[in-house]
């Protein structure tokens, strides 16, 4: 069985190469880590020697097929859980992935089939991150960043990317949790600011970088 220190490395690569695919530099995975560059290297090279990642010295890492399952086994467990600690417990959804980080090394597949059951087999977690499969499938939308898409079109927003609790708190007070459907009105490159009209909601302006932080598809 995976350590948890294990499991957080390699889902923390698997995230990084959704956001950026291709080979993680050493420095970036340190960094993302909040460790030194030489720990990150002593472990992808553990990780190397047990078949899950890809290890180039002096250029970066990346997962095997077995290292990527394994971290999307840990990604369903923790987005599953974050969605029982909302919908169950009642927890704010801006403080639950704190709890999950934890309790992601330490559920069984048993009570994790359960939560699954339970919560109706679920896609998404309340952030709007897609919840991978028993099987270690998952299945991505077509989105869009809210600070590019089209003008005046109907769009659902479908992940708030940014996860920290500050920032939760702040959409939370701006009505635009995943599912809410806004329209952009216009863009101000020199204000750097982005008008747009929630449903059921007066007009607000967001900033360039927060707008950024929310995914929309198209309805």
């Amino acid at each position: 069985m995976a350590t948890s220190t294990v499991e957080n490395y390699l889902k923390q690569l698997y995230l990084e190469q959704q956001a950026t695919p291709g080979l993680v530099a050493m420095g970036r995975l340190a960094s993302l880590m909040g460790v030194v560059p030489g720990t990150a290297t002593t472990m992808v090279k553990a990780l190397a020697d047990s078949g899950l990642v890809n290890y180039e010295p002096r250029t970066g890492t990346q997962l095997t097929p077995a290292g990527q399952q394994l971290a999307l086994h840990v990604l369903r467990r923790h987005r599953l859980v974050e969605l029982f600690l909302v919908k169950v417990l009642n927890l704010d959804w801006s403080e639950v992935h704190e709890e999950a980080e934890e309790l992601e090394h330490a559920i069984s597949d048993k009570v994790l089939d359960r939560i699954d059951t339970l919560l109706g087999h679920p896609a998404a977690d309340p952030h709007g991150d897609p919840i991978p499969s028993a099987a270690g499938d998952v299945q991505y939308s077509q989105t869009h960043s809210l600070a590019d898409c089209e003008l005046h079109q109907p769009m659902r927003i479908s992940r708030v990317v940014d996860q920290g609790a500050s920032f939760l708190q702040f959409i939370e007070r701006c009505g635009l949790r995943p599912g809410t459907i806004v329209r952009v009105l216009s863009r101000d490159p020199q204000a750097d600011a982005t008008l747009i009209h929630p449903e059921n909601r007066e007009v607000l302006t967001l900033g360039t970088t927060a707008a950024a932080k929310l995914r929309v598809e198209t309805i």
